[in-house]
């Protein structure tokens, strides 16, 4: 009889548990996402016109002149095959690959390959980082700016206004976010 009571314990223990921890608690948590961080608990998506584009969390590749860069991605900007390419400092092929991407920027730049930055030519460690520096925004302004017709100064500006500083004033760098700098450059456009 003890033992019997002792298993139907363990058995209701067991339930509460599960429905506490395995329904409740997500269930809850899920519930405060939404409600103090909806955007964020959603994907960051970015809408542009009424249509959704992208996500601010998750790069993507811009092609044109026209459009400002993102850093190179090693796994083709698919999500599902994120990562970094693996190979070290001293792989030859890692080598080749980025002297080929700064030769290729610099060239569609017009500026010299030592003035290239160096997240401009390599891949961030999960290949689909969706910010490049503000050297690398810079770097492209005059480009996209005479492809877009408009002035340098009025790129130059929507670079600076979307240049975000380092997180709590001192972790990480300062960055641009390229999809909303290019949404805000689409709508400068029009």
């Amino acid at each position: 009889m003890n033992m019997l009571r002792q298993t139907l314990a363990g058995l209701f223990l067991l339930l509460a548990f599960t429905l506490v921890l395995g329904l409740g608690y997500p269930l809850l948590m899920t519930g405060i996402g939404q409600v103090a961080f909806h955007s964020q608990a959603n994907g960051s998506i970015v809408s542009y016109q009424g249509k959704d584009v992208g996500s601010s969390l998750i790069g993507q590749e811009f092609k044109g002149t026209q459009w400002f860069h993102s850093r190179s991605s090693a796994g083709g900007y698919d999500a599902l095959a994120s990562g970094g390419t693996n190979l070290g400092p001293n792989n030859p092929d890692l080598l080749k690959a980025v002297q080929k991407a700064r030769a290729q920027i610099a060239l569609e730049d017009g500026v010299a390959p030592a003035a290239v930055p160096p997240d401009a030519v390599t891949s961030s460690g999960s290949g689909l980082d969706p910010h490049i520096s503000p050297a690398y925004a810079d770097l492209q302004v005059a480009r996209v700016a005479q492809a877009q017709g408009l002035s340098i100064a009025d790129v130059q500006q929507l670079v600076d206004d979307h240049t975000q500083g380092r997180i709590l004033g001192f972790l990480g760098e300062p960055r641009v976010n390229v999809l909303e700098l290019n949404l805000a450059l689409a709508q400068a456009g029009q």
